[in-house]
């Protein structure tokens, strides 16, 4: 682009009439390659009143500066893609909240319904490289002008032996004074729980966000670090980013897209920051009107994102440290807080959109995720319903995200990664949420695990078969509950979380849930957790949110105490019919389309071969 265009669309600013977007900036459009649809890219620039109180809920926002009109201001990343030909819009977007900064395409399947697409960058810490999309927000400071000063901390567990390790989380912390009285690192053999020994101060060292360990960094250990900064950012601020964008897009005479219904989709991270957005009120615009009509919050289980408080690092990967009370939509009474209220019973909520929670057993198995608790009681000891605008979905023996095929092991002495792909039925559910919305049409109905038909049990009830090299997860622990800041006393910060998770079969696979052929036709057992192996260090501490995929013995003859596939299917043909049968099902109960049978028996066909032609893992 030569300077003289680049300047041109600077001058491309708007004025928006929207009390919270106040400048939109266009910096450059273009022609999406192979589509229909343009790729518009700018900056939103927001004013917000701190003493609103749909605002106050934001952490440090009475600290931050103001302009002369008392506001708080801020800007975000814009991208917006769509239609060229308004005709060939549908009049609805799908906000896509940006996972660590990253963007959204314009799939298949967004051209051919005709969606448009909107990222806002709402996460403070993302490098500012490679065109990802964040968000500018001032730091919050003393009553008086001075620095807030405070202690930060980030977790670590390397695979191998390492001599330094660059602390990412901690990037837009520098110390204030690493010699200090607050500097300290600790070492711990379970990273769901806190605590650890001190290493002496003498033996490592802080250069930027690199730190220096004396003799190595042992792998399966792990480590915290923890020192004092300065002039932490009002990070909540990224929660109004993303209500106030949607506002101007279905509300505002700038809007750049002519939309009237916004869905939004966050995974993992994403996900967890959409529950925290519900739960804060944030659906509610600053004109009193609903934001999102639909919500997907995919693997994000029962945590929601400790974001909206002083020291965010939303950049982290938060392993065991994300869930915290309220775990349900619908309130319910906490024996250990004493409190009760819910994801979508608080006060501040006044909007409630359509929701749908999608997840994978590596929720309800790991990382803190606990994902039984948002269909179960506090203490996971009876099932609770979910209200009529949400639904539940449970991928069987999927892990958070699906491994390529064929797969490969994380560690030469590792069992292979999870391959089960669910990505089909998360379009056909976005699809399904469309008209849910749109025309009325019900959704599937749920389908989750319960405690009332057997299908969820306590972790130590499962009954998992024993095959090499996968341990016993009846072992593995939740961890405790993460502090709510909206609660001044934690809402029982600390508190051993409950791990139920799903029961299954005796090959090892899933019984609940939405069983794909991978699982409900197996070719080997898939499961939504996995130990470290020996070579990576703490062999009796899980991979977060990974999981294993163990195929079944081709003929008789190994050890392997599960059936072997000549015991299982007759021929390649007697295995595909089986396929057939049970996609057909699936596209009966509108979890797959017409257009996914032919690709997933080709990819059936494909994982046979594969599997026949090469020795068990």
């Amino acid at each position: 682009m030569s300077l003289f265009t680049r300047l041109f669309l600077l001058s491309l600013c708007v004025s928006a009439a929207s009390a919270a977007v106040v400048r939109v900036e266009v910096l450059e459009r273009s022609d999406i390659a192979k589509t229909d649809y343009e790729q518009i890219v700018g900056k939103l620039h927001f004013e917000i009143d701190p003493k609103l109180p749909s605002n106050a809920v934001i952490a440090d926002v009475g600290l931050a500066p103001v302009n002369a009109a008392g506001k708080v201001s801020f800007s975000s990343d814009l991208r917006v893609l769509k239609p060229k030909d308004p005709a060939r819009s549908n009049g609805a977007a799908w906000v896509e909240i940006p996972n660590r900064g990253g963007k959204a395409s314009a799939s298949d399947w967004v051209v051919k319904h005709g969606f448009t697409v909107l990222n806002v960058g709402w996460e403070f810490d993302v490098p500012a490289q490679g065109g990802k999309m964040s968000i500018e927000v001032p730091a919050a400071r003393n009553k008086d002008g001075s620095a807030i000063r405070g202690v930060v901390s980030a977790v670590f567990t390397p695979d191998k032996r390492i001599d330094e390790h660059t602390i990412t989380d901690l990037a837009d912390y520098p110390a204030v004074d690493i010699n200090g009285a607050d500097s300290k690192l600790i070492v711990r053999t379970r990273m769901a729980y806190p605590g650890g020994e001190a290493i002496p101060r003498k033996q490592w060292s802080l250069n930027g966000n690199r730190i220096r360990l004396a003799g190595g960094f042992e792998p399966g250990k792990t480590y915290e670090v923890f020192y004092l900064a300065e002039a932490p950012p009002v990070a909540g601020l990224g929660y109004a980013a993303i209500r106030d964008a949607v506002a101007w897009l279905k509300h505002d005479a700038t809007s750049l897209a002519n939309v009237k219904h916004a869905y939004a989709f966050g995974s993992s991270q994403c996900g967890r920051f959409l529950r925290d957005f519900l739960y804060l009120g944030f659906n509610t615009d600053e004109q009193d009107r609903q934001a999102l009509d639909g919500v997907m919050a995919h693997v994000a289980g029962a945590g929601r994102l400790v974001f909206n408080q002083r020291w965010s690092t939303p950049r982290g990967l938060a392993g065991f440290y994300t869930a915290s009370y309220p775990f349900a939509d619908t309130a319910q009474a906490d024996a250990v807080s004493g409190h009760s209220e819910g994801i979508l019973e608080n006060t501040r909520v006044k909007h409630a959109p359509k929701i749908f929670y999608t997840n994978t057993a590596a929720e309800y198995w790991g990382a803190g995720r606990v994902a039984a608790l948002t269909h179960t009681t506090p203490d996971g000891t009876k099932d609770i319903a979910f209200p009529q605008n949400v639904r539940s979905y449970f991928f069987s023996g999927t892990q958070h995200g699906p491994s390529s095929f064929p797969p490969t092991a994380q560690a030469k002495d590792a069992p292979l990664a999870n391959p089960v792909n669910f990505n089909p039925v998360l379009i056909a559910l976005r699809l399904a949420m469309h008209r849910w919305v749109t025309e009325g049409i019900a959704p599937p109905p749920s389908v989750y695990p319960k405690l009332s038909d057997g299908t969820l049990v306590p972790a130590a009830k499962v009954q998992f078969p024993k095959l090499p090299r996968m341990g016993d997860p009846s072992t593995l622990k939740a961890g405790g509950r993460v502090r709510n800041p909206q609660w001044a006393d934690g809402a029982g910060e600390g508190t051993e979380l409950p791990l139920l998770v799903p029961q299954v079969d005796a090959d090892g696979n899933d019984v609940p849930g939405i069983r794909l052929p991978d699982v409900a036709v197996p070719l080997g057992t898939a499961t939504g957790w996995v130990f470290r192996s020996e070579s990576q260090g703490s062999p009796h501490e899980p991979v977060l949110l990974r999981g294993a995929w163990v195929p079944f013995a081709a003929h008789a003859g190994s050890d392997d105490p599960r059936p072997t596939l000549d015991q299982r299917y007759a021929s390649k043909e007697a295995y595909l019919a089986k396929v057939k049968d049970v996609l057909t099902k699936l596209i009966s109960e509108r979890f797959l389309s017409e257009d996914d049978l032919e690709p997933q028996l080709k990819q059936a066909g494909e994982r046979w071969d594969w599997v026949t032609r090469e020795p068990a893992q």
